[in-house]
């Protein structure tokens, strides 16, 4: 029966699906490799679906049903962690391991701060990070890989919760000795007949094409890359224009050539820099704090 379903049952559960082997999962907790082994049976037998297959030359592999409850079992067993470490009592200090998500283009801006600010007004928590694409990032999220993410409000899914933590606006990178540098703002349609150096990732290429497509513009896309130091550094060669959400703070290239960045004049909406979890997991303590902190820390944007 379910009400029967132990927390033990779930740590072998989720060991098994992180190490691959029944073996490894015994090593990870210092049990014997038949106890993982009965309870992993017990928990299928209990749930009445196959959570995972054996295979001796390739291991364990989780089913449908599995990976629909690797993520729940995760959400569960961090929220015990925290009641054993007494985090629900009023007036004690948090603890444990919180692993945040963060969106690639947005990770260099804000984690490392983060990791030292964070760190200083919560120095019982081990504050760890994870890279990814949106898709990867909401994966993480419902699988229980990461607690919280910092990513763009765009395209997420309606089982991730998001909050606003920072608003940004898109802005034309140009060379120097670009035709459009000496203009104190662009508007859209200066764009059209310009060469245009295209950030292709996800969100960032879709967002850009509607944007261009709803003032007009077709794009006359020189090069793609995924990468966004080498749109910065392909820009400040004179290859073309580009558009981007994160500035930084110091206009070069890696190769240490100039750049200008110059508003858009077109009335475009703001870029939502979000903090999301599982909309049927409510946060633990540690991943509220840490929330808290990145609306004290970022409400203005990037440090």
């Amino acid at each position: 029966m379910i009400e029967e379903l132990s927390l033990r049952q779930l740590s072998y559960f989720v060991a098994a699906a992180e190490n691959g082997t029944m073996t490894g999962a015994a090593a990870t907790l210092h049990v014997s490799q038949s106890a993982v082994s009965l309870g992993l049976a017990d928990l299928e037998r209990q749930l009445g679906v196959q959570l995972m297959l054996r295979r001796r030359a390739r291991g364990l592999t989780l089913t449908a049903a599995g990976r629909e409850l690797i993520g729940p079992a995760r959400g569960l067993l961090r929220l015990a962690e925290e009641l054993r470490a007494g985090a629900g009592e009023l007036g004690t200090a948090l603890t444990g391991r919180l692993v945040v998500g963060c969106f690639q283009t947005i990770g260099p801006f804000v984690m490392p701060a983060l990791l030292d600010s964070f760190q200083a007004a919560q120095p019982g928590v081990q504050l760890d990070f994870v890279e990814g694409s949106l898709v990867e990032l909401q994966s993480m999220l419902l699988d229980g890989e990461c607690e919280v993410a910092l990513l763009y409000d765009m395209d997420l899914s309606p089982s991730v919760h998001r909050e606003t933590v920072y608003l940004t606006t898109p802005h034309v990178l140009l060379a120097p000795t670009h035709p459009l540098a000496a203009r104190a703002e662009i508007e859209l349609q200066e764009l059209a007949e310009h060469d245009m150096i295209m950030l292709d990732f996800p969100p960032s290429v879709h967002h850009f094409s509607q944007m261009l497509a709803a003032a007009g513009v077709v794009p006359r896309i020189r090069h793609r890359t995924v990468n966004f130091e080498m749109v910065r550094s392909l820009v400040a060669r004179g290859h073309g224009f580009s558009l981007l959400i994160q500035q930084p703070t110091v206009e070069v290239s890696y190769e240490g050539r100039p750049l200008v960045t110059r508003p858009v004049a077109d009335d475009v909406p703001p870029t939502a820099v979000v903090l999301a979890w599982p909309s049927a997991a409510p946060p633990t303590r540690r991943a509220r704090a840490f929330a808290d902190h990145c609306h004290a820390t970022l409400r203005q944007g990037p440090p």
